[in-house]
């Protein structure tokens, strides 16, 4: 998108952020379609929290980043994460830093108390790592150099929900391009700072903003139908979905499985991310049972099945097992070109 719009002047200064600390503007490519309004920074929302034990924001949040170019987070180099959120009580930003064991949040939008108030299960208050027993010597050795990593809870399912359809079956370079697309053109700009600047951060739309995407801006995104007809299927939904927040893991995936086109990988990825759902372990996925086969058996040919058994040992915490696999830095070398790209934009 860089180019398509004229250019904005960068923010004057810098708000203050918690403790008086400067708050960094964020700048960089592609500015606001032209017509929508620079917002008014309003003084946020701000929250402090002590955490029981070491926390990885990059760790715990990471997982909630699309890409690097993701319109909805930000990592700046002060070490402060942002997230750009629509929330049930409307859309918010989310600023979060972490400072000698204390966690400082500011919140702007009018989900600002919403994303204050959910901030302890976003940084995995909810999560249990000490219920988790390494059996394999390179788990046990990343669980050690990782002491920070918590399993976040964001309570959102949609946000989680639609980033993964369009990651179905493609590279993960076109499901985010598809993402980044589609919401700078049809969300809005994030509340407070982080929606103005050069490169302002923004909301995902609402559902009734993604059924009423038309037809040719999916093809141009690089989102084929099916994946569209799916995200729309959901969208009209979207409160049923919603509600899977208050589910056990098992029967929130059912629950998101009713929808055509949401299988077992789809709804994995998002109990894992909305719920926390520390066994919720990924299934159909293209390099997953290979690596896993590679760590814990030498077996690069692992599928799901073998994939399966080998992460038994593990009941109740399959996926903080294979999350810690992938930390881990072990895998089988490559033997096969990548999955070739192909934008349907341009056909």
């Amino acid at each position: 998108m860089a180019g398509r719009f004229p250019q904005r002047p960068t923010l004057p200064h810098s708000p203050k952020g918690v403790g008086g600390a400067p708050m960094p503007v964020l700048t960089g490519h592609g500015a606001l379609p032209a017509g929508v309004p620079r917002q008014a920074v309003a003084p946020p929302r701000v929250r402090r929290w002590r955490p029981d034990g070491p926390l990885d924001l990059g760790l715990v949040l990471g997982p909630l980043r699309r890409g690097p170019a993701d319109p909805t987070f930000r990592a700046t180099p002060d070490g402060s994460v942002w997230r750009a959120s629509r929330t049930p009580a409307g859309p918010g930003t989310l600023r979060v830093c972490a400072d000698d064991g204390e966690v400082r949040a500011q919140a702007w939008g009018p989900g600002a108390d919403w994303l204050l108030e959910q901030l302890p299960e976003l940084l995995g208050a909810a999560d249990d790592p000490d219920a988790f027993v390494p059996r394999h010597r390179v788990v046990a050795l990343a669980r050690h150099r990782r002491p920070g990593l918590r399993l976040t809870r964001t309570g959102l399912v949609l946000e989680s929900l639609i980033p993964s359809v369009l990651e179905q079956k493609v590279t993960a370079d076109e499901a985010y391009r598809a993402w980044r697309l589609l919401v700078r053109r049809f969300g809005e700009p994030a509340p407070g700072p982080a929606g103005a600047g050069e490169r302002p951060m923004f909301v995902m739309p609402a559902p009734r903003g993604w059924a009423l995407i038309p037809s040719w801006e999916w093809h141009r995104a690089g989102v084929d139908d099916k994946r569209a007809a799916t995200i729309l299927r959901a969208v009209r939904v979207a409160a049923r979905l919603e509600e899977a927040v208050g589910m056990p893991a098992a029967e929130a995936r059912a629950r998101l499985e009713v929808v055509p086109g949401i299988g077992p990988w789809t709804s994995a990825e998002v109990v894992q991310r909305s719920l926390g759902a520390a066994d919720a372990v990924t299934v159909g996925d293209l390099h997953l049972p290979g690596i896993v086969g590679w760590v814990l058996a030498g077996n690069r040919d692992a599928d799901d099945t073998e994939m399966l058994r080998l992460l038994e040992p593990y009941a109740g915490q399959r996926h903080r097992a294979a999350r810690l696999i992938l930390l881990s830095g072990h895998g089988p070398a490559r033997r096969a070109p990548k999955m070739r790209k192909v934008d349907i934009g341009l056909l």
